[in-house]
């Protein structure tokens, strides 16, 4: 990806990445942006209809992957501008819906972008800044807010579901996204399933995702666990949020850091949901058999910058030592193919809770899921997880159980191994 916002340097770390770099430009040339998982969808759906369609156009300009951070810096310069010039005409919520999406369009222009430097932080600036405009003239209260972390702190969202009556109180989700998400698309902009039922949401940069990598604040095999302790403390001083109802909901490598939180919080969250699975100890697919971006990415998280030093540290992410320690209700949505992270382990890792535990499996899907035909024709894994959290947050009871959705939608038990 070594264009003009990279510098040559990053090429050199990663063996891998160095052999297949020319083949990645053919591949994006053959198939498009989304070679290795559905980026454009899961960034653009938060925005709405007219975000997806941005999103379809900015991809479908990009050849090779020296376009991609230019092709949606050009996009977000021109929804910013456009956002500005509503403003000045006094079209506010206009305005809000436009500063938005150019939101989302320069975080998605920070992905291909593996060291600190001046383009990074510029686009992390405007970034910011349309978020900000877009919290004033949102249909909902948002306020940016700072977790302490150390000596340094976690950013993070912190979204009402409305503005809070004398005395209301919200149950809230903790929301911990994967290793290429970040905060500013884990809520949607209009129609939010978690605020449209009620429940508050606070949406964290996590340690090595977002803007934690350029604090910098770095991710490590435990440090997940850490962070969610210090979200749950600052979310229990909020005086329009219920401490005691919280859950924890984890997306793709969030269904590695989810479990960490689980395992550091105890009995002070009534549930964790996880979809999309990264659960393989030492990461070994994800790492070494799909696409080299997401080692070179998570090299940059963990600041680690050789090669064989990471490959050892990478050994030590393993949930297997922490499964004893979760205490409260697990749900777990996966993908029967999933090319990033064998469903094998993440039966074992269910196997080895002993809190109460819910395992789905979509037969035919991949990382992503949403694709197969078993989530089109069965229930939505969305549906299910916001519908199982709001169950868990009012205290209801669960069973064990494991579920297969198969290709026609139908859902049946998994018999035992």
């Amino acid at each position: 990806m070594t264009g003009s916002s990279m510098s040559s340097k990053v090429d050199r770390r990663m063996k891998r990445w160095q052999e297949q770099r020319w083949l990645l430009d053919a591949v994006i040339r053959t198939v498009g942006v989304e070679w290795d998982q559905a980026r454009l969808a899961y960034m653009s759906a938060p925005g709405g209809p007219e975000a997806v369609a941005e999103f379809r156009r900015v991809g479908a300009t990009i050849k090779k992957a020296a376009d991609i951070d230019r092709a949606f810096v050009g996009a977000a310069r021109r929804r910013q501008a456009r956002a500005e010039d509503y403003e000045r005409q006094g079209r506010f919520t206009s305005a809000g819906e436009q500063y938005f999406i150019a939101q989302l369009l320069w975080a998605t222009a920070r992905w291909p972008i593996f060291e600190i430097n001046k383009p990074l932080l510029d686009m992390e600036e405007h970034m910011n800044h349309c978020f900000a405009r877009y919290m004033k003239h949102a249909n909902h209260p948002i306020e940016r807010v700072d977790v302490k972390f150390g000596d340094k702190a976690l950013p993070a969202y912190l979204h009402l579901p409305h503005k809070p009556g004398p005395g209301e109180k919200f149950p809230c989700v903790l929301f911990i996204d994967g290793m290429d998400g970040c905060k500013e698309m884990m809520v949607a902009a209009c129609g939010d399933p978690h605020l449209e039922r009620g429940i508050a949401v606070l949406a964290i940069d996590g340690p090595g995702q977002g803007e934690c990598c350029t604090i910098p604040i770095h991710v490590t095999p435990r440090n997940h666990g850490e962070a969610a302790v210090a979200a749950v403390d600052f979310l229990a001083s909020r005086p329009e949020i219920d401490a005691s109802r919280i859950a924890v909901r984890g997306v793709s490598m969030g269904s590695y850091f989810g479990p960490c939180a689980a395992a550091a919080l105890g009995d002070r969250i009534k549930g964790l949901a996880v979809m999309a699975v990264c659960q393989e100890p030492g990461f070994n697919t994800i790492f070494n058999m799909a696409s080299p971006t997401f080692k070179l990415r998570y090299m940059f998280m963990t600041g680690i910058e050789d090669e064989a030093e990471f490959d050892q540290y990478a050994r030590q992410f393993d949930l297997g030592p922490i499964a004893g320690q979760i205490k409260c209700p697990y749900l777990c949505v996966a993908g029967e193919d999933d090319q990033l992270s064998p469903i094998e382990f993440s039966y074992e890792f269910y196997d080895r809770l002993k809190a109460p535990k819910k395992l789905v499996v979509y037969e035919g899907a991949e990382h992503g899921i949403m694709g197969a035909a078993s989530a089109a024709l069965g229930e939505s894994p969305m549906t299910l997880i916001i519908d199982w959290l709001q169950e868990r947050l009012a205290g209801k009871p669960m069973k064990d159980e494991k579920i297969f959705i198969d290709a026609t939608g139908r859902a049946s038990a998994i018999p035992a191994r």
